[in-house]
């Protein structure tokens, strides 16, 4: 498929709702390039297979809660449809649904994107542990302290920072 669309787009699409990672019907529907409307008549028509630990549908109060914070959200503002949230499992589910060449590989990449996130997520608590510990041994031992904060130094500074600035704009003739 030609038009892949790319991890990090997708990535943004997921919001953490009642403590599980989620993607919302409409976002899915765009991706899969149907309505949001008949995306949601294909899963009722195979309800079995989206219990409520794989699909859940919003409250009023979650449903506002997200339009306030995303402007993409907005046509849901006074809809009396309230949204769905898909969990990862949901939406590897939904590929048995939608069956389109379409469907299937969009659903590899929100899979993809769903692991390039809980990755994420390990590393950042992998950093956090370790900074943990070094904070318990405060006084111990400085020297390991002061390695550590050069380390985390070199993890948050760019590999390559540029070499020269690059002037943008236009020069007058003159001044050349």
């Amino acid at each position: 498929m030609s038009n892949i669309i790319p991890v990090e787009v997708i990535t943004e699409k997921i919001f953490e709702i009642r403590g599980q990672k989620v993607m919302i019907d409409a976002d899915l529907a765009r991706l899969y390039g149907v309505l949001t409307k008949r995306l949601n008549e294909a899963v009722k028509r195979n309800a079995k297979r989206f219990p409520e630990d794989l699909m859940f549908q919003l409250s009023a109060h979650e449903r506002d809660e997200l339009v306030a914070n995303c402007d993409r959200f907005t046509n849901m503002k006074h809809s009396s449809a309230l949204p769905y949230a898909f969990t990862e499992a949901g939406v590897a589910m939904l590929s048995s649904v939608l069956n389109s060449e379409t469907a299937i590989q969009i659903n590899l990449q929100i899979v993809r994107a769903f692991i390039r996130l809980r990755r994420m997520l390990i590393d950042h608590d992998a950093l956090r542990l370790a900074i943990e510990g070094l904070e318990r041994r405060v006084g111990k031992n400085e020297r390991d302290i002061q390695i550590a904060i050069k380390a985390i130094q070199s993890i948050l500074i760019p590999l390559d920072p540029p070499k020269h600035k690059i002037k943008i704009g236009f020069t007058p003739p003159e001044k050349k």
